[in-house]
């Protein structure tokens, strides 16, 4: 069966980094656009970043621009995000997600098939 499973999730203060690992089975990873999603306490899942199954084409949301990069390995079935410069309000379970529509990059919720179970970064101020 399907499996996405993010790591890397951890407390850092404010201004620290972090990169989140997911690693994908029972997909051919590299036909797949993988994504990141966010969602903090009391509000909806975000779109994070996307990229497309080559890794050429990349998509940020305007909240993470400039600060956070994603890049896939497809010989390890791994997507990841790098986050720098982070603020206290990218506090969320982070979650990875995958599409079989490689040809787009899709930023809504609706638009991936499989979702890892998400982990957890907080921000301290």
């Amino acid at each position: 069966q399907v499996q996405l499973v993010e790591s890397g999730g951890e407390l850092v203060q404010a201004g620290g980094s972090l990169r989140l690992s997911c690693a994908a089975s029972g997909i051919t990873f590299s036909s797949y656009t993988m994504a990141w999603f966010r969602q903090g306490a009391g509000k909806e899942r975000e779109f994070v970043a996307a990229i497309r199954w080559s890794g050429d084409i990349v998509l940020y949301s305007d909240a993470v621009k400039g600060r956070f990069t994603t890049s896939r390995d497809n010989a390890k079935n791994t997507v990841y995000l790098q986050m720098n410069s982070l603020k206290p309000e990218d506090t969320a379970v982070y979650y990875c997600a995958a599409d079989y529509r490689s040809w787009r990059l899709a930023d809504k919720i609706e638009g991936y098939d499989y979702w890892g179970q998400g982990t957890q970064v907080t921000v301290s101020s």
